[in-house]
Formats: structure tokens, C-alpha cells, sequence
């Protein structure tokens, strides 16, 4: 089978099936093979690996996967690209091709059925507008994970990893944090892509970490917290808090406990590190 990162093999492909780009998917497929090496280097891909494919596309990366893994699970959400997929990764036994949703699917069940519940690693060229939504949906559901590569809007790279002070720095780098280390590995410009999209992406590698940085006693309320903390950016900390009637906190008791860390009543979610969060959730639970 031609290597679909050659991007003539990408439009030939795209043409025997007369394929038509959905906007409602987000769909940009990936037509450099030099980044396709970096996204493969950056993942670590073995013959010991399962790995969970989010968004194969036409299969350009999955063929890339399907050589150096030991299991490939690829799932796609456009029923009109699974006969492209069975085509373009026929060659291949050790893939499977699910036709659903990635937020509706169980994929604990799923690591459970395809590797003995032992971590995957997930690799995914993931759509803009649902790109938070997935990585969170993987951690909160606690999926056993080594790492997580995948090709993300420029902007959402720069706002997993920032830290506290910044404009870019909020609940998503804040999540991302706790549960995995960041780091961008490439950033990839447009004409990389068909068709291609209006902003730059990156390839982000989130290692997951063994033992979470910070201990809370409550990390569902510490985050409903920090959640609640951002949605009005440019109140204080103590007016966000207090607003959000989910958390039923009192300004009283919200003022008592930032007393009690020596933050002021002043200060604002985005001033606050990973530790103070989990510290102030611990005295407020």
C-alpha cells in the first residue's frame, strides 16, 4: 500500500472514493512525512505498545502506528471514511477500526478488552473544537495511559503548558498538569495539511505522570473549583468562587481559608500554582 503521508497518494485516495471534507469533523488530514516521523520518535512507539488512534482519517497515520505497534485501535467518528480505512489499512492484521463517537466510547473497557487493562498510549491529529473535551474525558475517566501524543490548534499547546501568571495559563493547563508532564515537541505549519487549516498546530506529548505532583482529598471538587475560578477570569478569586453556585461557598468561609494560606482577598485564579489549588480545595472541602 502507498504511503499516505506522499501527499499524491492523499489526493488519489481522496478522488477513487470522491470523499468530501466534513467542517462539522474538523477534518485537516496530514500530508508531511517528516511529521509523521516526529509524531511517531515523539510517541515511542514499540512492539510491546497498544495504541488508541483518535481520528484516523483516511489512515495516513495509522499505517505509521500499524508497522511499529504491537495493536492499533483506531476510531473514527465519519461512517464514510471506514470503507477508506478498510481499504488503505488492509494490509495490515494487528488494526482494528471502530466507527463511534471517542467521547461515547468506554475506553477503559475498551484497554481492558484490547490490552489486559495494561496502560496505551493514545496518538491522535485531533479536531480544534473538540480537542479539550477529549484529552480531559481521558483523564478524569482515569484511562491507564503511558502517554498521550497529538497534534493540537498552536494556541492550545502553548495553553497546556504554561504556568501561573500568564495569559494562556488556565483550568486546561491546570488538568494537564496534574495528571501529565507537557512538552511541545513540533510545531507544524498549515501547508502540511488537506485541506489546509487557518491557524499553525504542534504536536504536544503529554508523559503521564506515575503519582500526581500535588495530593488533594478531593481532586472532582478541586477541579469544579479551578473551573470556577477561570470562567470569570477577571473577577477575583473570591468573587469566582463565590459565585459558583455548584461549590455553595460563602465568601465568609472562602476569605477565611485564603487568610489562612496568606493569599489576599485580591488575588486572582490565574496567580494561583497547582499546590495552592489543591491546598486551598483541602481547607474549603
Amino acid at each position: 500500500m502507498a504511503t499516505l503521508g506522499i501527499p499524491q497518494n492523499t489526493i488519489e485516495v481522496l478522488q477513487k472514493y470522491r470523499f468530501n471534507f466534513q467542517k462539522k469533523f474538523g477534518q485537516n488530514f496530514l500530508i508531511d512525512t517528516h511529521v509523521l516521523e516526529k509524531i511517531m520518535d515523539a510517541a515511542e512507539i514499540t512492539k510491546e505498545d497498544c495504541v488508541v488512534e483518535i481520528g484516523p482519517g483516511i489512515g495516513t497515520m495509522t499505517q505509521y502506528l500499524a508497522e511499529r505497534a504491537k495493536e492499533v485501535v483506531a476510531v473514527e467518528i465519519d461512517k464514510n471514511l471506514i470503507p477508506i480505512l478498510q481499504d488503505t489499512l488492509q494490509e495490515y492484521d494487528n488494526v482494528t477500526i471502530i466507527n463511534d463517537d471517542i467521547l461515547r466510547v468506554d475506553i477503559n473497557r475498551l484497554v481492558q478488552e484490547k490490552n489486559n487493562g495494561r496502560p496505551v498510549k493514545i496518538v491522535a491529529n485531533l479536531p480544534y473544537y473538540i480537542t479539550t473535551p477529549i484529552i480531559m474525558g481521558l483523564f478524569e475517566n482515569h484511562v491507564p495511559l503511558k502517554s498521550i501524543t497529538v497534534m493540537v490548534q498552536k494556541e492550545v499547546a502553548d495553553r497546556i503548558r504554561v504556568g501561573p501568571g500568564t495569559k494562556d495559563y488556565g483550568a486546561l493547563s491546570l488538568a494537564v498538569q496534574y495528571y501529565a508532564k507537557p512538552e511541545i515537541v513540533a510545531n507544524v505549519p498549515p501547508n502540511c495539511f488537506i485541506p489546509r487549516p487557518g491557524v499553525g498546530s504542534a504536536v504536544i506529548r503529554l508523559t503521564c505522570h506515575e503519582t500526581c505532583p500535588v495530593s488533594v482529598r478531593d481532586e472532582k471538587f478541586m477541579f469544579s473549583m479551578i473551573r470556577a475560578a477561570f470562567n470569570q477570569r477577571r473577577k477575583t478569586l473570591l468573587n469566582g468562587l463565590s459565585n459558583a453556585g455548584e461549590l455553595g461557598l460563602s465568601k465568609e468561609k472562602i476569605r477565611e481559608a485564603l487568610d489562612k494560606m496568606n493569599l489576599p482577598p485580591t488575588i486572582r485564579g490565574e496567580e494561583l500554582t497547582l499546590e495552592q489549588f489543591a491546598a486551598l480545595a483541602d481547607i474549603l472541602l
